[in-house]
């Protein structure tokens, strides 16, 4: 594991090393197309408008934010995708309703941006299958001061763990069906589904919420409306349905599914 990761931290060092090298000689036009571009200029800005590198990030904590956006902007849209597939191929109706939107909306053509507001099954299907398996099941928050929480006096310097998974599957928030795959529950958006209360939290809450929420969504439904257009899909003899948590929830033994052409 330490080799990993310094054979990690040298590759994403040799990177950043590279484009500041070509920053520096005024190359500009093609590094800041993406993250690590946007974010070394930025940062760069940010130092010569104080004169002082206390005001920026150091190379290490760059490289942790490429790990961070790679990790949580791949891994996490992956398995969403993975796991409304298993759904579907479980749950067949929904495949047929899903399919049925996507080429109203899009036909055979390439979808976009506008099309993909309009998608409201897949978009209800996404919105469940986040539910049932949100990718991160729990994650962490460290309160900065003393905060009263019920009948708890938390001080400062606190990690809380929040369990999204336990939130999602509670049947006083969500019914006695909590554990069964109903995308009606969203036909009326997310806030109508909770009855306002912080029960879906598939991307976290509050401040820290998850940044690329809406891009995750808008990219899932793309993929999602893509494979519907081009095949139909069910799963192999051989899948066995076992979530196992891998800081994301993953199927332990894959998703094998057979894909038929359309």
């Amino acid at each position: 594991m330490l080799e990993i990761e310094k054979e990690i931290q040298t590759t994403i060092r040799c990177i950043i090393d590279k484009r500041l090298m070509a920053m520096k000689a005024g190359e500009t036009s093609n590094n800041n197309e993406d993250f690590l571009g946007i974010l070394l200029e930025s940062n760069t800005k940010e130092i010569e408008q104080h004169g002082n590198k206390d005001f920026g990030m150091t190379t290490t904590e760059v490289i942790k934010e490429c790990k961070l956006f790679y990790f949580a902007g791949q891994d996490t849209t992956s398995v969403l995708l993975v796991w409304t597939m298993i759904l579907l191929c479980l749950h067949p109706e929904w495949q047929v309703r899903a399919r049925e939107e996507v080429l109203n909306v899009f036909e055979n053509e390439k979808p976009h941006f506008e099309g993909l507001s309009r998608l409201k099954i897949v978009t209800m299907i996404l919105y469940e299958t986040l539910r049932l398996f949100p990718p991160l099941p729990t994650f962490g928050r460290t309160n900065k001061e003393e905060v009263k929480l019920g009948e708890l006096n938390l001080p400062a310097g606190v990690i809380l763990i929040v369990p999204a998974i336990l939130v999602h599957y509670n049947k006083e928030l969500w019914g006695e069906d909590a554990k069964e795959f109903k995308p009606e529950r969203f036909s009326e958006g997310v806030s109508k589904a909770t009855n306002g209360q912080v029960s879906f939290i598939p991307f976290g809450w509050g401040p820290r919420i998850c940044i690329g929420q809406n891009f995750a969504m808008m990219e899932a439904k793309m993929a999602i409306a893509m494979i519907l257009q081009k095949f139909t899909f069910k799963l192999s003899p051989s899948y066995t349905h076992a979530p196992v948590e891998v800081v994301t929830i993953h199927p332990q033994y894959d998703a094998p599914l057979l894909m038929c052409k359309l």
